[in-house]
């Protein structure tokens, strides 16, 4: 598969993970209000976001791979399993995708006529953050370390449900429901990022709160990524 189409791929499954994750959450998550049963919470959100990966994991994952996420990229390198020459493409093209969706959801959520971005509110337009723009209050130390362990196992699960000897034609399903229950730990902590594209995605246009602590939604889970790739290149290995 040429590079172009790959990188459109990429491009592509970043658009939809940011669109209908983050969307869920900007958009359905209270619709209507606190206590409104329409809203789908916590739990919709997280699972907006596993279904996000899965779909797209099977529309574009025999193009590209479907990593979806700068810190899965790496963490395949660091798991011998791509190459260090496309990972500059994979990401550029990840983050561009995160942020037109990004864009594409601020003009919707603007159709109300209402939608203000608070930039000093916690989660604002589906950002993630610690400190006070965390949703549960907690510190930078305790945000670095959620997302690179749940970064790190991420990538185990992406690499055992991809590995030559799992089961075929699972691993999106696997992957999709990995991804549902980090966000199901994570919310409350850092909003859950895992994945610096999206991350991006929405900070760049939620003001300087989102965007001065954007760094540690990078540094973190590519961490995590690679220390994740790292584990199962040596666990997966044949003795």
């Amino acid at each position: 598969m040429s590079l172009a189409k790959r990188l459109t791929a990429e491009f592509l499954g970043t658009f939809w993970l940011v669109l209908g994750g983050c969307g869920s959450a900007v958009l359905a998550a209270k619709f209507g209000g606190d206590g409104n049963p329409l809203g789908i919470g916590f739990v919709g959100v997280a699972l907006a976001f596993g279904l996000t990966v899965l779909t797209g994991a099977y529309a574009f994952g025999h193009i590209s791979g479907g990593h979806f996420n700068p810190a899965v990229s790496f963490g395949l390198w660091a798991g011998g399993r791509f190459p260090a020459r496309d990972l500059a493409p994979y990401v550029i093209a990840q983050v561009l995708g995160g942020i037109v969706a990004g864009f594409i959801l601020l003009n919707i959520a603007k159709g109300t006529g209402t939608f203000v971005i608070d930039p000093g509110a916690a989660g604002a337009f589906a950002t993630n953050g610690y400190n006070e723009l965390s949703p549960g209050g907690y510190d930078a130390a305790s945000a670095f370390l959620t997302e690179v362990v749940l970064t790190a196992v991420f990538l185990l699960i992406i690499m055992g449900a991809t590995h030559s000897r799992a089961p075929a034609g699972f691993a999106p399903i696997a992957i999709g429901l990995g991804l549902t229950l980090i966000h199901l730990i994570s919310i409350p902590v850092t909003n859950t990022s895992v994945n610096p594209a999206r991350s991006t995605g929405v900070a760049v246009f939620a003001g300087s709160g989102a965007l001065g602590q954007l760094w540690l939604f990078w540094v973190a889970p590519i961490l995590g990524g690679m220390i994740g790739g790292q584990i199962y290149k040596w666990l997966g290995k044949d003795d």
